[in-house]
């Protein structure tokens, strides 16, 4: 473990700029972390012999007196940066003015559709995370299906919008000036859709994430995909440490961990060699991996888990990836540009039978499950789940042990919770 934590150079920062973030928000350590200023000065100014005859100008050298100096900065600016956050006074920002202002303009094209004041509140929520016209009853439709996360401009939406915006300019990867063209230009997009979307903390995550792997796409260079997720997670606490603290957030990071890790794992479990049927399998794999992670933090949040996500997210998935881009490709294009009718069509089908679906699943009896996590047994659940991790991977009994152990203890919390509830 200790190895894997060491070829990602951004995941040890992000752990310590979280801890400074906990000690702040928990413990209030804004005065106590100047403390940690001395440390450095004294390695830096004053260095002393702390183990055997060493020669003092060579703990200069040390590995672990550089380490210690990171740790202690690092520290003292995450607790100092989220002390700022407490007590800095929330300014609107220009940006979010503009996004609201895009959104109703390019949402208003959606009235010349035919559909329904539900259909269309759904399309524009998709599309660009406008949820004004949608009622508190769609929403529990979709929450019930186990489909919430298509409501929310989340990654799933930056990376189809991303995918879609790099096919169209593919024709620009001819040379390298080309290439750095369609780079540029597939940035300015994606994170223009990001702010119009409404910079939501997933959206962010994704469009960070995308933007540094295509990045070392872009200079020829391998990436590492729980690094650049590290990295993304850095980047947004260090502009907003209360990021930390937000749903979606959390939801985002832990889903797309587990993606990484369990997906490719699930996938080989049975070798579809057939596109018919390997496209398929690898959505189910990813809907798995990413409901695994999902589920722990779902019943501690909102106390619910819904049985049909598996049924309805393969479907739902397939739909939305075809509607995202063809409804934006719709409303871009000029009206009266040939196919604009072809498009309109595709649309408002593609709109029916998601709602279509949504609708039935919604009305089966037995599609969720009510109940919920204290934050004790969720940790708990989380710390067994990683030992069984650590054992699949490393094959050591010990996290076998300690993950029965800590299931044990997860018993033994729910009974007591129950007897004194």
């Amino acid at each position: 473990m200790i190895k894997e934590i060491r070829r990602r150079p951004f995941v040890r920062p992000l752990l310590i700029w979280i801890i400074g973030i906990l000690l702040q928000t928990m413990a209030s350590f804004r005065i106590l972390s100047f403390g940690l200023l001395c440390i450095p000065v004294l390695h830096l100014f004053f260095p002393f012999r702390l183990f055997g005859k060493q020669k003092p100008e060579l703990t200069y050298n040390a590995r672990w007196v550089w380490g210690s100096v990171f740790i202690c900065m690092l520290l003292f600016l995450s607790i100092q940066l989220t002390a700022y956050h407490e007590k800095r006074i929330a300014y609107p920002f220009p940006l979010e003015e503009w996004a609201k202002h895009a959104q109703l303009k390019l949402t208003s094209s959606f009235h010349t559709l035919r559909l329904t004041e539900t259909e269309r509140s759904v399309l524009a929520t998709i599309t660009f995370g406008d949820r004004s016209s949608m009622s508190k009853e769609v929403r529990q439709q979709f929450s019930i299906t186990g489909v919430a996360h298509i409501l929310s401009v989340s990654g799933f939406h930056v990376a189809i919008v991303c995918g879609f915006l790099l096919r169209i300019l593919s024709f620009l990867s001819g040379n390298s000036a080309g290439r750095w063209i369609r780079y540029l230009l597939t940035l300015l997009l994606l994170w223009t859709f990001t702010i119009i979307s409404g910079l939501a903390s997933a959206s962010i995550r994704a469009a960070v994430m995308l933007t540094l792997h295509l990045t070392g796409k872009q200079l020829n260079r391998t990436t590492d995909g729980y690094n650049v997720l590290a990295a993304s997670a850095f980047c947004m606490l260090v502009c907003n440490p209360f990021y930390l603290y937000d749903i979606g957030f959390q939801l985002s990071y832990i889903a797309v961990g587990f993606i990484l890790y369990l997906q490719p794992r699930l996938s080989r479990l049975i070798q579809a060699k057939n596109p018919i049927l390997k496209t398929p399998w690898e959505w189910i794999t990813l809907t798995l991996a990413a409901q695994t992670g999902v589920t722990l933090l779902c019943l501690y949040y909102f106390g619910q888990f819904s049985t049909v996500f598996l049924l309805t997210n393969l479907p739902l998935t397939l739909i939305a990836t075809l509607l995202i881009p063809v409804a934006l490709l719709w409303i871009w294009l000029p009206a009266g540009f040939p196919g604009c009718i072809i498009l309109q069509s595709v649309v408002e089908t593609l709109t029916h039978s998601m709602m279509w679906i949504v609708d039935t699943f919604s009305r089966i009896q037995g599609n969720t499950l009510s109940f919920r996590f204290d934050f004790t047994t969720m940790i708990l659940c989380y710390g067994a789940l990683f030992l069984l991790f650590v054992y699949y991977k490393e094959k050591r009994y010990t996290g076998l042990l300690f993950a029965s152990l800590l299931l044990i203890l997860f018993v033994v919390v729910r009974k007591i919770f129950y007897l004194f509830l």
